[in-house]
């Protein structure tokens, strides 16, 4: 790892352990980086007089370790994947969605899971998907080199890739990479290949990023020339003016995500604002604000159906003819494996 990526990830680390934002002390928002987009709450802050306040973190696994050690939030924004280990923890209950109305407005296939809503009530509100693919320099990387995911494994970039220091995005890029596009029934032969690819591209990379803004700053540098990178971090760092390229259709394909709000057990806060800060954040009216900012789409439909097809293509949430593993809930165990296993990559083991 360079000087530069260090001073980048201990930049990252520093922000990441801080309130982004201490204002409305009745609702404390536990959340990604850079999801503090005024548009996402501004019905809240209209009622309200002032933003949610925010507590950071980078990655879904540091999360839940922060509120299972006893750290209390009002409400917290995990990927899908995440939902049945939070409720097998007892750190979530149910939302009341009579409270809100543009829950039926959500796309069906966002809540199709017995984990999500049962008998017990609804413990996961979906409100924004992206998609995890290529973001490569067009300037020193040819269009062909990207046509397929063996460039993380490509020797003539050793040095220059980056990839996500979250174990789901990695897995998923391994998975696709060796024949997989569902991970909800791997087998031993075909996670084993898929660790042993990992293994070989842990050869070529030179940070595994921790945020999106770090990545979008290692590419900008010149650092790096090739990320397994989500809609953001493309996002930002062409709002910086580089001509980032992103390939969601390598020969192999790419991944999907969708991520969503839980309500947390014993929050600080009041519940009215948890409920007042969720109908601001899938009004339809907020897809303009998600997809400009953060290049992410809503799980709202109506709210999707106001944002201009050319600017869809262009944030990368079009369709794409190529594979695609969708990230959706997988098996508890089989997903400890590979956070193991990616931990030991990592380190060179």
């Amino acid at each position: 790892m360079t000087k530069t990526a260090l001073l980048l990830a201990g930049a990252a680390v520093l922000a990441l352990t801080l309130p982004a934002r201490a204002a409305d002390k009745d609702l404390l928002v536990f959340d990604w980086a850079g999801f503090e987009v005024p548009g996402l709450f501004q019905t809240y802050q209209e009622k309200h007089g002032d933003a949610p306040t925010y507590s950071f973190y980078g990655d879904d696994d540091e999360a839940y370790q922060k509120l299972a050690s006893g750290f209390k939030a009002d409400v917290a924004h995990p990927c899908s994947q995440m939902v049945s280990k939070y409720r097998d923890a007892g750190l979530i209950e149910p939302w009341d969605v009579s409270r809100i109305p543009a829950y039926a407005d959500i796309d069906p296939s966002f809540k199709d899971s017995k984990i999500f809503a049962d008998e017990g009530g609804v413990w996961y509100i979906p409100t924004d998907w992206g998609v995890t693919a290529i973001a490569y320099n067009p300037d020193e990387v040819p269009a062909e080199d990207v046509k397929t995911l063996q460039v993380f494994v490509n020797p003539k970039y050793q040095g220059r890739t980056s990839l996500p220091n979250s174990s789901d995005d990695v897995w998923a890029l391994a998975y696709l990479a060796t024949g997989v596009t569902d991970w909800t029934n791997v087998t031993e032969e075909q996670f084993q290949a898929a660790a042993a690819w990992l293994r070989e591209a842990h050869k070529n990379v030179q940070s595994y990023w921790a945020d999106p803004s770090a990545q979008a700053q290692l590419m900008a540098s010149g650092e790096v020339l090739i990320a397994w990178s989500w809609n953001d971090g493309v996002n930002y760092v062409r709002q910086d003016g580089y001509p980032i390229a992103f390939e969601r259709e390598p020969k192999e394909g790419s991944s999907t995500f969708f991520c969503g709000y839980v309500n947390l057990k014993d929050g600080p806060g009041k519940e009215d604002n948890a409920y007042d800060f969720i109908n601001s954040w899938i009004r339809p009216e907020a897809a303009q604000a998600l997809v400009d900012e953060i290049g992410y789409g809503l799980t709202n439909t109506k709210g999707m159906a106001l944002i201009p097809e050319e600017e869809k293509l262009e944030k990368g949430l079009g369709p794409i003819d190529a594979p695609i593993l969708a990230q959706v809930p997988n098996d508890p165990q089989l997903r400890e494996r590979q956070l193991a296993e990616f931990e030991k990559i990592k380190a060179g083991f």
